[in-house]
C-alpha cells in the first residue's frame, strides 16, 4: 500500500474524510468521519486489511454529525480531538505540538490552528497536512461563529501552515468546487483570501461575508461535542 491518504467525500456537506495508513503496516487513522458514511468507511478498512487505531477530529463540525464515537465503539480505536472544542468523552484531548503515534513508527504532528473555531487543529503526516476548515483550496473557513476569529485564522495560516515546506500536500476539510488537493506553496502564492493580503484587509474581508447560518449547526455541534453519540437521557 502506498502512503497517499485515502480521500472520501460526503456530497451533502462537501466534507472530506481521510484514512491514513503506511506501506507494510496494518494500523490506520481516520480524520473527520461522517456518521452517514460509517459503513462505507468500515468497508474500506476491512477491504484493505486495516486496523483503526485513532479517530481524529479537526474541530466540532457545524454541518454534519461525526461517526467518531460509534467507530471507536465498533473498532476499539481511540478518539483524539482538539482540546479547545469542548468534545467530551474522547480518549485524547490534543494540544499544539502533540504527536500521535501509530503503526511502525508513524507520527502525526498536531498543530493548533484556531480561527474557524477556537480549538481547530491541523495534522501533519509524511509531507501531508490536513487543514480541516482552517485552510481550504483557494479559500478558508468562516470565522463568525464557535468562537471564531479572523485575526486568529490569519495567524494560524501565516505562522503555522504557510511555514510548512512549499511541496507539502494540503488536504482540506471541505471543497465546494470539485477540487481535491493543493500544496502549501500554491496556497501561499494564490489563495484568494489569504495570499499577499494584509491582516487588516483579511479581517475586513471576513467581516463582510454575511454568510447564512449553517442549517445543521444547532444539531451538529452538540452531537459532535459528544462524538456523535446520543446523550444519556436524551
Amino acid at each position: 500500500m502506498n502512503m497517499n491518504p485515502i480521500q472520501l467525500f460526503d456530497t451533502e456537506s462537501s466534507t472530506f474524510t481521510y484514512i491514513l495508513a503506511a506501506p507494510g503496516d496494518n494500523d490506520a487513522v481516520i480524520i473527520d468521519p461522517v456518521e452517514r458514511h460509517r459503513e462505507r468507511d468500515l468497508q474500506h478498512l476491512q477491504r484493505l486489511g486495516l486496523k483503526l487505531r485513532y479517530v481524529l477530529e479537526t474541530h466540532a463540525h457545524a454541518d454534519h454529525v461525526t461517526s467518531a464515537g460509534s467507530l471507536c465503539e465498533l473498532t476499539g480505536a481511540v478518539a483524539a480531538v482538539p482540546g479547545g472544542c469542548g468534545i467530551a468523552g474522547a480518549g485524547m484531548q490534543l494540544g499544539d505540538g502533540d504527536v500521535i503515534r501509530f503503526g511502525k513508527g508513524e507520527e502525526i504532528r498536531v498543530l493548533h490552528t484556531p480561527g474557524h473555531t477556537a480549538g481547530s487543529m491541523s495534522y501533519v503526516w509524511r509531507g501531508n497536512v490536513f487543514t480541516g476548515d482552517t485552510l481550504l483550496i483557494d479559500g478558508c473557513g468562516r470565522t463568525d461563529f464557535q468562537s471564531g476569529s479572523a485575526d486568529a485564522l490569519y495567524d494560524s495560516v501565516n505562522d503555522k501552515l504557510f511555514t510548512l515546506p512549499d511541496d507539502t500536500l494540503m488536504w482540506p476539510g471541505h471543497d465546494y468546487k470539485g477540487q481535491a488537493v493543493s500544496t502549501i506553496g500554491w496556497e501561499k502564492r494564490n489563495n484568494a483570501r489569504l495570499a499577499n493580503r494584509s491582516r487588516a484587509d483579511f479581517v475586513q474581508l471576513m467581516a463582510g461575508l454575511n454568510l447564512p447560518k449553517p442549517k445543521l449547526i444547532d444539531v451538529a455541534v452538540p452531537a459532535n461535542q459528544n462524538l456523535g453519540l446520543p446523550r444519556h437521557g436524551a
